[in-house]
């Protein structure tokens, strides 16, 4: 069994791509809402609630993990190898997937992200790895405001200011580098016209495939935990599984 883990719904970006290349994969869901959002914590911050993550996951039987947090380093999840009992196939994170989908291009790349994601430097120091540079953009509150259901407003309004100062010119693509923006594509297409926009999603769903196949084939079953309720988190598993057939456990205090 896959288990996913990520602050709250944005790793449903995530869990779409898996099930879309994986589709009979058994996938258990851990949605840390209660201490959401990740993306402003601290490195100790985030060690602490990665370990608390995959250790739930691992006890409620799941034998892969795939960390849909772009704020949890690789550096952090090679560590975890040992700490865990972790085999070194059978963790995947979502920075090495994605600075490897971009070996061969040329495109002038911006990344958007979380402030925790851009203040780490993982995207950047893995980008220079393959002689890439790349821009920056850090998004204060905008992962907040889509987990906890803001207005659509609301959330444009954000994303609108964050790009005020940023000439579309200086880059050929934006890349999501938090799983949550790719919920709201739309209104980054509303801002950004025409720029097209990487999900790294695609990525790691596609290493998840070549890494986990056949080993994690199983009967296509998909459960979610969360540590505290949310009806737009319960709301956005209903639009990406209408046929039903999940479960949804909340943690108790």
């Amino acid at each position: 069994m896959i288990g996913i883990f990520d602050s709250g719904s944005g790793g449903l970006t995530v869990l779409r791509e898996i099930r879309e290349q994986m589709p009979s994969a058994d996938i258990l869901y851990f949605g840390d809402i209660k201490n959401a959002p990740y993306g402003s914590k601290s490195n100790a911050e985030l060690g602490a609630l990665t370990v608390q993550a995959i250790e739930l996951l691992q006890k409620r039987g799941a034998t892969s993990i795939v960390s849909a947090c772009n704020s949890v380093s690789a550096s952090l999840a090679v560590s975890l190898f040992d700490a865990l009992s972790l085999a070194p196939d059978s963790l995947i994170e979502m920075v090495g997937p994605t600075v490897s989908s971009f070996k061969d291009s040329s495109a002038r790349l911006l990344l958007a992200a979380t402030p925790a994601t851009i203040g780490s430097e993982i995207y950047q120091n893995a980008f220079r790895m393959i002689g890439k540079d790349v821009g920056t953009l850090a998004i204060p509150d905008l992962a907040s405001a889509i987990e906890f259901g803001s207005s659509e407003e609301e959330v444009e309004r954000i994303i609108r200011e964050a790009f005020a100062c940023v000439r579309a010119g200086d880059f050929d693509a934006v890349v999501l580098a938090c799983t949550h923006y790719p919920l709201v594509t739309h209104l980054f297409e509303r801002v950004l016209g025409p720029v097209p926009l990487y999900d790294p999603a695609l990525a790691v769903g596609e290493r998840v495939k070549r890494q986990l196949w056949p080993r994690e084939v199983g009967e296509g079953a998909v459960r979610f935990i969360i540590s505290r309720d949310s009806q737009p988190f319960r709301d956005r598993v209903a639009a990406l599984l209408p046929e039903g057939g999940f479960s949804i456990e909340v943690l108790s205090a």
